[in-house]
């Protein structure tokens, strides 16, 4: 307090390392059970509520899951915090339903397998109680509509069929002195019922036989593309219904999709090209990055991952195979040769080796829930990056330094070749990403935190925990020098003596938009945690 006027406000202090613990798993394979190739998560994505997630598998497969313990109150998260029941242990989430996305094709003109394995789930904006998202393999982008319908059936006949029925002829006890004969749909084989006779006459009380059909409604599934539908009116599921395909619009795999903030728009990318698609146009793409030199044998890098900005609908960035970041305007030009900013890291003098430009490779960038920061994944680090700052990340991370003596091995066994992908927090106070032996890494990113944790896959995350060395680390906001945390790392073996599997890789996670809950996958198996 100075003078009774102004108070002065304390620095916060650093954010305290989380304490994760498991929440659910889905598909737990037993101990010793084969995995199947098909099975193996390949996607992960939860929608902006944090209500939904959508998993995608090498079968093409998505598998929709819905949160449950808001729901089951009936309010969302914030809401239950202003009433007298606790809230629930954890955030819990239930299988929803799943459909096939897509099917293996075979390209004649290429002689070229198509893959029905899915590289991307993205969620689009919710309507009118309907979700909506788009699943993409290495060719063909789908546009899919999620909803529940209500089918009306009749449960009962209107007519009393121990009396009379008939199509058009109505009878009872009192006028029917001849026996017809009646055949199974309610028509009669004589003639002279298929219309009423001019003198027929309602009797004054009514016909007592004659009853209104009994209508009721019934929650179904429809699971439905252009070649097949089924429908069935025994259990409770939803509607999946591709609305539209966006294909042949890539000669090289796609590597990601991004949907725009203006929530009509998204971006594909392959290796050497960027198109600019719209929802409801699926014939028609604007090509608006295209990195193909004139002669192939002059192509030095190729675009590894794309995303739009999450506030600005005409700022996207994407990334390449040399380490580099940058990010396009769209109001400069229809294709944007040239970038707006360029985020790269300078290598240090006498440091580059045969592996250098392996290693550099960004397999996916994620921007900040507030759109001020980018996070990008290479083989060795997590690195974060200031828009407004393009002299070198703000903080790096490494993720699994132990791996360098071992990246000759890496290198034939193919494993360098792996692509992580990473996440970040909704507060953006923390990041994560993927390593082997099912481990993931947490670090924390806010002022002063030194949050460096390593966490495993399973029923126990905490099993493979190895103290963590008290480094700091500067605030985002603060100098610009540049931090790098080891973290917990060890020289292969883990805390346990447990040696460390390369054939085991945690490449697929995401974070919860709003809260401290990650999904992640390992091979077909789903883990949730909390902290």
């Amino acid at each position: 307090m100075n003078g009774g006027d102004e108070v002065v406000a304390t620095p916060a202090g650093p954010t305290l390392p989380l304490e994760w613990k498991f929440s659910q798993v889905f598909g737990e394979r037993a101990a010793g059970e084969e995995v199947q190739e098909v099975d193996i998560i390949s996607a992960i994505e939860f929608d902006k509520s944090g209500d939904h997630l959508a998993t995608g598998d090498r079968g093409g497969r998505v598998v929709l899951f819905e949160r449950t313990d808001t729901k089951d109150h009936g309010g969302s998260r914030q809401d239950l915090e202003t009433m007298d029941y606790p809230l629930s242990r954890h955030p819990e989430f239930r299988y929803k339903t799943e459909f096939q996305s897509h099917e293996p094709e075979f390209d004649y003109l290429k002689s070229l397998e198509i893959e029905e394995k899915i590289n991307k789930i993205r969620w689009c904006q919710s309507a009118n109680g309907a979700l909506f998202l788009l699943s993409t393999n290495d060719k063909t982008i789908k546009f899919w509509k999620v909803q529940e319908k209500k089918i009306k059936k009749i449960s009962e006949m209107n007519v009393d069929p121990s009396k009379a029925m008939g199509n058009g002829c109505v009878a009872s006890s009192s006028n029917s002195n001849n026996p017809r004969t009646y055949i199974a749909n309610g028509g009669s084989l004589d003639n002279s019922c298929n219309h009423l006779s001019d003198d027929f006459t309602f009797p004054s009380g009514g016909i007592s036989s004659l009853r209104l059909p009994v209508v009721e409604s019934c929650n179904i599934i429809v699971v439905a593309d252009r070649r097949k539908s089924w429908v069935s009116s025994h259990e409770t599921s939803l509607v999946a219904r591709c609305r539209r395909v966006y294909a042949h619009a890539h000669d090289y795999h796609i590597n990601s999709i991004s949907n725009n903030s203006d929530g009509e728009t998204f971006i594909s990318a392959d290796d050497l090209r960027i198109n600019l698609w719209n929802l409801e146009i699926s014939n028609q793409s604007f090509n608006i990055v295209d990195v193909k030199p004139a002669n192939m044998e002059d192509l030095t890098e190729v675009i590894t991952s794309a995303e739009f900005h999450p506030m600005h609908c005409n700022m996207l960035a994407y990334s390449s195979s040399k380490g580099s970041i940058r990010l396009v305007d769209l109001r400069q030009s229809a294709l944007c040769d040239s970038h707006a900013k360029l985020f790269e890291e300078q290598e240090a003098p006498g440091s580059r080796s045969f592996f250098t430009e392996i290693i550099a490779s960004i397999s996916d960038i994620k921007f900040s829930k507030d759109g001020r920061y980018i996070l990008s994944r290479d083989y060795m680090t997590l690195k974060l990056w200031d828009i407004n700052m393009d002299s070198g990340p703000v903080a790096a991370f490494q993720v699994h330094e132990y791996l360098r003596p071992k990246l000759c091995d890496l290198y034939e066994n193919d494993s360098i070749f792996d692509k992580f992908e990473c996440c970040l927090s909704g507060d953006g106070l923390r990041v994560a990403t993927g390593s082997y032996s099912n481990l993931f890494r947490v670090f924390g990113c806010g002022p002063g935190s030194t949050e460096a944790t390593t966490l495993e896959a399973s029923k126990n995350p905490m099993r493979r925990q190895v103290p963590t060395p008290s480094r700091p680390s500067r605030s985002l906001g603060s100098s610009l020098t540049r931090v790098v945390r080891r973290g917990a790392e060890s020289s292969g073996v883990d805390a346990n003596g447990n040696s460390f599997d390369f054939t085991t890789k945690l490449l697929h996670l995401a974070w919860h938009p709003t809260e401290n809950s990650i999904a992640c996958a390992a091979a077909n198996s789903l883990y949730m945690y909390y902290a």
